[in-house]
């Protein structure tokens, strides 16, 4: 919130503060010296998302006054000097918007003179040789001893086996959009990976199988988190010494670094998360040159990467809403600069629905129909989804079936449950215990094929045999009122008003009954969802509810687990409150009377538009049921930014190697420091710039910077954190990083401008010129001296658990809760 609030303080601070006064005449009040600048300066302005721009001007030759106090040059440049050129040939960094917003007093007074050509070559040489160290060393960490250990590690037990299930075409179920599993298949089998290894439990050996492609292409896009960060932050602070902390911590921290060297999907997300943040970050810097080649590759660019991450996992929407918000309040102040026509408005409105939207929702469709496409073999995701869906996957019992199309009286039937893993409506001979409700048959789910699954669909007033040749045909429709008849032990299904074994307030569902003949509670008026009165009922397709006929209660599943004495199958009930659920929809699946003709299941199947909707419900339902079990080890997003608590990637004794993820403390900890002094701080300029209180040039650009590029970094430290404390999935540790990138820029700008600020305040001691450089010197030292301590948790240890005292991680352990 800052960020929003800064953007509207220093709108107003533009508008309110006068021009700083020019060095002249003897009535300039301490020492100062003269600089004679030949060409033209520049006069900053200042962006209204980022920071410092630059807008060149070309006034004579003057005298620029060099006051004491001056901010002193820092290593690599720094915000108030030469960091505020533009570049040739290039968007300028943070050039001055045609919209003309949040201008800033005149400051060309305190402008430096433009290099020379040959110093600005220099420069620009070595900013490009220190991005490449930087890649270079996040590669050399990243890929080091990349293929130890050589047996499955955590959840590369889920992915890795996921990456083959594409090689073999094989249909599978996870909570997660596909992108990043089909990208870890195709990985494999461009590596020459068979995807015949099982992946059945963490541990396991690789043996002769190809793995190092799968996890090196993890790990290559996990190198690009660290040269994606530095250029986020060097183009929102302009700050060469903040975009190199931020580069070291995120090379230095250890819970990075493990992430990204197995087969995950969290590389792949944090890889699209930041390309997307970068790709914002630029378009946003080439707004003084809208709608050029520049302008619309990372407008476009943008829009991909935001397909891609939620491609990868739904917590791509947070990314997804940091990149709208920034979209709304850049088209606001479009539509108030009234300097523009509604006609360039609106193309400027256009421009980001195409790129912003319409890109990335074809692309993120493309991957569904891809991954539909690819997967068209029976396997274990089945179950999952409705027999409409099943009947399209070669090997299923459904697929080229040819079954009567429309429900009939007298029809052996299996009724399927809409909702994910509930299974089939199922009977069996054993009765409820003593105790539970009335002692009569079980009814149950049951998640596999069965003939105990089998129903007899019959009139409620009548016993005949509606399969005698001489009764017409009498098909189902919605509304009537019918009897299921289980037929292996020919009893009804029945309710009453007995509470349910495990559900309170739901009513028990028994069979009841013999030879069929039972009493007026195993009536059931049948009805298809959204349909009228009348219509026919067509297997696979239709959507029904069962509403018993005495206490008008609505046949489900609870999807609760019985104890043994219910085979430890799944409860159903009969729900007093009509709420259409998924838990209360069913539909015929297996359909069998011989007087009806049958057709070919292929005209029933699902379209895509369809398989694409009911994909989703799945995955929802999926994530929403995704709780702790006994003796899981969890976390609560409370524990992650303190570094509470780390995960067991690999091994358990003193004998094997053991890999745990766990943050770098120091790191994690100056990050979470960083938050709150920045909260203080920012909270402080803001109040400031608010009472309109004039600041001097240095301070005003360092102020921008902090309230608007941490700002937005802020934000997305907030939107990819918080919104854990909403859900009631179960969590991980791991579920922290996407947030904990953005904690890390915002350290790297932080710091960097409270140094700058302790310097300028210094600087008539001999302390503020080297303040600065050594404060940022002092934090990348501590860094790297930090790695080497810790980097045994994330290339593996083995020997004694830091509990023993002859552990050589035994001093290292500072807290209880971290288990290595």
């Amino acid at each position: 919130m800052l960020y929003a609030s800064g953007r509207f303080l220093a709108a107003r601070a533009a508008t309110t503060l006068p021009a700083p006064p020019r060095a002249r005449g003897p009535a300039l009040r301490g020492k100062r010296r003269e600089l004679q600048i030949p060409g033209h300066l520049e006069t900053p302005s200042y962006d209204s998302l980022t920071g410092l721009r630059t807008r060149p001007s070309a006034p004579p030759a003057r005298r620029v006054i060099l006051r004491k106090g001056r901010m002193p040059p820092a290593i690599g440049g720094g915000l108030a000097g030469s960091e505020l050129r533009p570049r040739r040939g290039r968007c300028a960094p943070q050039a001055a918007r045609a919209v003309g917003r949040d201008t800033v007093p005149q400051v060309a007074a305190r402008s430096l003179k433009r290099p020379a050509w040959s110093s600005w070559r220099f420069e620009t040489a070595g900013r490009w040789a220190t991005l490449a160290v930087v890649t270079l060393l996040s590669f050399v960490t990243r890929f080091h001893r990349l293929d130890q250990p050589a047996h499955v590690c955590w959840d590369e037990t889920h992915f890795g086996k996921m990456g083959s299930y594409y090689i073999n075409h094989t249909f599978f179920f996870d909570v997660h959009p596909p992108l990043g599993k089909m990208l870890i298949g195709l990985a494999g089998y461009l590596s020459g990976y068979d995807g015949t290894f099982l992946f059945q439990k963490p541990g396991d050996s690789y043996q002769h199988h190809n793995y190092m492609g799968m996890r090196g292409f993890c790990a290559f896009l996990g190198s690009w988190l660290i040269p994606f960060a530095y250029l986020t932050v060097l183009d929102l602070s302009k700050s060469f010494p903040a975009a190199l902390l931020t580069a070291a911590l995120l090379t230095f921290d250890t819970g990075c670094l493990t992430l990204s060297q197995y087969i995950l999907l969290d590389p792949i997300l944090m890889f699209f998360i930041m390309a997307a943040m970068l790709s914002m970050v630029k378009y946003n810097s080439c707004a003084d040159r809208p709608f050029s080649a520049p302008w619309w590759f990372w407008l476009s660019l943008t829009g991909i990467s935001l397909a891609g991450a939620l491609g990868v996992k739904f917590v791509g929407l947070f990314i997804i809403l940091q990149v709208g918000l920034n979209t709304i309040s850049d088209l606001w102040h479009l539509f108030g600069d009234l300097s523009l026509s509604l006609v360039t408005v609106g193309k400027h409105l256009t421009a980001r629905i195409l790129c912003l939207i319409v890109l990335p929702l074809v692309l993120y469709v493309t991957i569904f129909a891809l991954h539909i496409m690819v997967l068209n073999k029976s396997g274990p995701g089945d179950g999952f989804f409705s027999s409409a869906f099943q009947a399209r996957l070669s090997g299923n019992s459904l697929h080229n079936a040819s079954i009567p199309e429309h429900l009939a009286y007298g029809s052996v039937i299996t009724v399927k449950n809409l909702r994910m893993a509930i299974g089939y409506l199922h009977s069996h001979r054993h009765l409820y215990p003593e105790g539970i409700g009335a002692l009569q048959q079980q009814v149950t789910t049951y998640l596999h094929k069965d003939y105990n699954n089998l129903w007899i669909i019959k009139k409620h007033n009548t016993n005949s045999d509606p399969l005698d040749p001489s009764f017409p045909v009498e098909f189902v429709r919605h509304g009537d009122i019918v009897r299921l008849e289980h037929k292996e032990t020919t009893r009804n299904l029945h309710s009453h008003y007995h509470e349910a074994p495990l559900t309170r307030k739901h009513y028990q569902v028994t069979g009841y009954g013999i030879n069929g003949t039972g009493d007026s509670n195993d009536f059931w008026r049948i009805e298809v969802v959204n349909r009228k009165f009348g219509n026919r009922i067509k297997v696979l397709r239709s959507r029904i509810r069962f509403i018993h006929l005495v206490t008008g209660c609505v046949l489900g599943s609870s999807g609760k687990i019985l104890p043994k004495w219910g085979w430890e199958q799944l409860e159903v009930t009969c729900t007093p409150y009509l709420k259409e659920t998924a838990n209360s929809i069913w539909n015929i699946e297996d359909h069998i009377n011989p007087k009806l003709p049958n057709i070919s299941l292929d005209v029933l199947q699902p379209s895509f538009s369809e398989i694409f909707l009911e994909s989703h419900m799945v995955m929802i339902r999926g994530n929403n049921g995704l709780k702790p079990k006994d003796n899981e080890l969890t976390s609560k997003p409370w524990h992650w930014p303190i570094n509470y608590q780390g995960l067991r990637f690999s091994g358990a004794n003193d004998t094997d190697l053991r890999v745990y993820l766990l943050g770098n403390p120091v790191v994690w900890w100056l990050n979470l420091v960083s938050i709150v002094l920045y909260l203080l701080s920012g909270s402080i300029i803001a109040i400031v710039l608010q009472r309109g209180v004039q600041l001097p040039a240095e301070l005003e650009g360092l102020s921008r910077v902090l309230l608007r590029g941490g700002g937005q970094l802020l934000l997305g430290w907030m939107l990819h954190y918080f919104p854990f404390f909403l859900m009631g999935r179960i969590l991980y540790f791991h579920h922290y990083f996407p947030a904990m990138l953005f904690s890390t820029m915002l350290t790297g700008i932080l710091w960097d401008t409270l140094l700058r600020l302790c310097a300028w305040g210094l600087a008539s001691s001999p302390l503020g010129s080297r303040i600065h450089v050594m404060g940022i010197l002092s934090l990348l030292l501590a860094t790297a001296y930090s790695f080497y301590l810790f980097h045994p948790l994330a290339y593996g240890m083995i020997g004694p658990l830091a509990q023993e005292p002859e552990s050589p991680m035994a001093g290292l352990r500072w807290l209880e809760s971290w288990d290595f």
